[in-house]
């Protein structure tokens, strides 16, 4: 037998061939692995978002005085005429989430007494929060709001905020108290 003290040249060019072949799967693996972290990262982004919209719409709603108006006409739109709920650190506002036309964007909008289509000399802050929505529903009924949301091609949102009652009508004070009713004066001889 021979004493061997080294490697043959075809003993490295085979321990290269397979050290190539290694790489090439851990690089593939890691490469594999960055996708799917960006696309997780990306989910979790999206799902944040909606995590807060629907937040943001149920303290809405809840911290509101319960005068809230629904309409479904040309744009469906949920308006709260009073809530405590203020992004813009208002005391009290009027807070109206509406659908715009312009890629069907659910919008949030933020000011006091303003009437809608807000004119340009109302002072309100507008807040694109949600694009391509197919579903923007809300139903109200005694003290219950239902909402229902959905994004094209997204898993439909739906929730519901119980003990939402409608004010009281205030109660019409009288402008002049009755007249107080006389003694009467018996005059005794």
């Amino acid at each position: 037998m021979s004493d061997r003290k080294a490697f043959t040249l075809l003993e490295v060019l085979i321990s290269i061939a397979l050290l190539g072949i290694v790489i090439v799967a851990l690089f593939s693996a890691v490469d594999m692995l960055q996708n799917s972290n960006q696309h997780l990262a990306k989910y979790l982004k999206r799902s944040k978002a909606v995590t807060n919209v629907t937040k943001v719409l149920y303290l809405d709603i809840v911290r509101s005085d319960g005068n809230i108006t629904i309409q479904k006409d040309e744009f469906s739109r949920l308006c709260m005429e009073e809530t405590q709920n203020s992004l813009y650190a208002l005391p009290s506002a009027k807070v109206c989430w509406i659908v715009l036309k312009e890629k069907n964007t659910l919008a949030r909008i933020e000011g006091n007494g303003y009437q809608l289509p807000a004119r340009t000399e109302a002072k309100v802050q507008l807040d694109p929060v949600m694009s391509e929505l197919e579903l923007f529903d809300i139903y109200h009924e005694k003290d219950k709001v239902l909402v229902l949301m959905q994004q094209k091609g997204k898993e439909p949102i739906s929730f519901m905020v119980q003990g939402i009652a409608k004010p009281l009508p205030k109660k019409r004070e009288a402008e002049t108290p009755p007249p107080a009713s006389a003694p009467s004066q018996t005059q005794t001889n």
